[in-house]
């Protein structure tokens, strides 16, 4: 394909967030339904999660390959890293948040909210004051593809914060289907999908000091497909997942631009020694593209 082909520029200031002469690189294809990367800078490798083969997945970007991580992995979909580099993990099957220690152990952070079993942990974040967000839709309760079909013990579909003294809070209960989150980097916003609705809606909560949540705000509806995973660059630019491909927002909701994808895509994270290269999982294929934007490093 052809620079032209991958790039669909909507608005002048898109154009600026991407590079010349670059195209979209096929990393991996033979999945059933990829989701969950997180780039780990001191493996310098992207953990991703195959859902239905219940397996996650590891790409070495020093040698270009890909290997099984671990299987099976309780239909591990969402992953993120904390403030210490290690990666934290929503499983499906256990319906439970996960952080793999350094010395290669598990620690279980949370599978309950008043006594009651979570949902299915779907996507998780962690801020700069040790906090961990997640969202808990049902979508690995509801069939055996992704998990166990089973009754929701909670009766909600919600929005999580753990703090560090163990304390789980739902901080949002008013979704449909909460699903892909992610944090300005002033960390005064958090952003959440809601893609129980039609159209799927990325919804906008202020905090405060604390991290409490203040006001509300629909920021922007999917326009094709849905969205569902997102990060957030340096410079306040959202990167989210549609139907055609990976959406870039500006800071007031508007699309700006699209990487056109051949396949209907789920989740992006940024990694590279530059935090410069936007991995994708899409339905069956991972893919990664250099970008004229980067992320914060943790």
């Amino acid at each position: 394909m052809r620079y032209t082909d991958w790039f669909e520029i909507i608005d002048p200031a898109f154009k600026s967030l991407i590079l010349p002469n670059v195209h979209v690189d096929l990393l991996y294809t033979g999945g059933r339904w990829l989701e969950g990367p997180v780039y780990v800078p001191a493996a310098r490798h992207l953990l991703f999660s195959d859902i239905p083969n219940n397996r996650v997945m590891r790409y070495d970007e020093v040698n270009d390959t890909v290997a099984t991580f671990e299987a099976p992995s309780n239909f591990a979909n969402g992953h993120t890293l904390d403030r210490e580099g290690r990666v934290i993990a929503c499983e499906h099957l256990t319906r439970r948040v996960t952080r793999r220690e350094h010395d290669g152990s598990l620690t279980v952070l949370v599978d309950r909210f008043e006594g009651k079993r979570l949902n299915s942990p779907n996507d998780v974040i962690a801020d700069r004051q040790g906090n961990i967000w997640f969202t808990d839709p049902s979508y690995g309760i509801s069939t055996p593809y992704e998990g166990a079909l089973a009754e929701s013990e909670i009766g909600s579909r919600n929005v999580y914060r753990l703090s560090p003294d163990g304390r789980l809070d739902a901080v949002v209960t008013d979704l449909v289907q909460p699903n892909g989150l992610a944090l300005s980097p002033d960390e005064q916003t958090l952003y959440v999908v809601d893609s129980g609705v039609e159209p799927a809606r990325l919804m906008a909560y202020a905090l405060d000091y604390r991290g409490c949540l203040q006001a509300s705000s629909v920021f922007s509806e999917c326009s094709n497909g849905m969205y569902d995973g997102l990060r957030v660059d340096a410079a306040g630019y959202i990167w989210t997942s549609a139907g055609d491909g990976v959406h870039c927002l500006d800071h007031n909701g508007r699309v700006i631009g699209k990487i056109l994808m051949p396949e209907t895509l789920s989740n992006v994270c940024f990694g590279g020694p530059e935090c410069n290269r936007l991995y994708i999982t899409a339905t069956r294929c991972l893919y990664a593209v250099y970008l004229n934007a980067t992320a914060l490093r943790t």
